[in-house]
């Protein structure tokens, strides 16, 4: 009898950690605009969800003299994965650091390391608390942390990052091999094999993950992180609410055709930070789903169906200006 035993796997997107130089306004923004739950904080640092999500937290804002991303976080399926994951990495010569329980509120052990190529910090973890949401707050449906409260966002959705073109086919690569990531859609040149980006799941969703390639020439740059809720109506609504806040847009409301979900790009007022609030999309159920292929000629469609167009050059409100960390080494990560 064969006996398969899989190697270590992703689950999800867990979480980002977000620097932010004004942390009121950050939580004005992610906790009293868009409704998410303030699950613990300090003076410096808050810990969020959304009010589909029973972990402990999806986002931390921490106070920051820059807009940095400390991390994104991954959570693992099996307890085991965690330590798979580190001996592949070493396996691999890649530096990583193992990260105690509790090191961040409400996590287990965890791993973190530098994605080759794409210089974004990764954290790979598999404990979480799933605590119950004050009693005030607290849903009467169990499959909710808490009652949906202002724009109602559920919860995190994917992560939308960058680096420098000429790395972007090695580092796709690396996600896909290393970590699992399936490719879903993706924007190359034909004639070249140039990869421009690339929409990578673990999940059924078209995107957990999404690498393209930045404008500046730049590496471990955020593009956005996005956030879920539940359908066109709430997008819509929550376009009319953060206008009358005097919430900066970047671009949208408008619907694209790479994973048809409805987009909303703004800035977090507190940091700069992009985020994007997504509805709808569709799922991936085919096991031996075949990549959709973009080219620069064809891919208008994709990017945006309809609506406010999301412009690819560098002299637009889309270019990116909200930076990761410095991230040639580990020294700055292992505080």
């Amino acid at each position: 009898m064969t006996i398969y035993n899989p190697g270590p796997q992703i689950a999800q997107a867990g979480a980002i950690t977000l620097g932010t130089p004004d942390l009121e306004k950050s939580l004005g923004f992610f906790r009293d605009l868009l409704g998410m739950e303030v699950v613990y904080e300090t003076a410096d640092v808050a810990y969020l969800r959304g009010y589909m999500e029973l972990t402990h937290h999806s986002l931390i804002l921490r106070r920051s003299d820059e807009a940095v991303v400390d991390a994104y976080s991954f959570r693992v399926k099996r307890p085991e994965d965690v330590e798979l994951f580190y001996n592949e990495l070493r396996a691999q010569e890649i530096e990583a650091i193992e990260l105690p329980a509790g090191h961040e509120v409400g996590r287990g052990e965890a791993l973190r390391f530098i994605w080759p190529g794409a210089g974004h910090p990764l954290e790979l973890y598999y404990g979480i608390d799933k605590p119950l949401a004050p009693e005030e707050i607290r849903s009467h449906l169990p499959s909710n942390s808490s009652k949906r409260r202002g724009l109602g966002v559920r919860r995190i959705d994917h992560f939308n990052v960058q680096c420098a073109p000429g790395d972007m086919n090695a580092a796709e690569k690396w996600v896909r091999e290393t970590l699992g990531f399936k490719r879903r859609e993706f924007i190359h040149i034909p004639e070249s094999q140039t990869l421009l980006a690339s929409w990578m799941s673990v999940t059924p969703q078209v995107h957990d993950l999404a690498l393209v390639a930045n404008p500046f020439e730049k590496s471990g740059q955020l593009h956005h992180v996005a956030f879920n809720l539940e359908n066109f109506s709430d997008l819509m609504t929550a376009a009319d609410v953060l206008k009358d806040h005097d919430v900066q847009f970047d671009v949208g409301p408008g619907k694209h055709g790479i994973g048809q979900a409805l987009y909303l790009y703004v800035r977090d007022p507190g940091s700069g930070h992009r985020v994007e609030l997504y509805a709808g999309g569709y799922l991936i159920f085919d096991p031996d789903w075949e990549a959709i292929e973009w080219t620069p000629n064809t891919v208008g469609d994709g990017l945006t169906w309809y609506g406010d167009p999301l412009q690819m050059g560098p002299d637009n409100s889309m270019a990116p200006t909200t930076n990761s960390a410095p991230l040639h080494s580990l020294a700055a990560l292992r505080a």
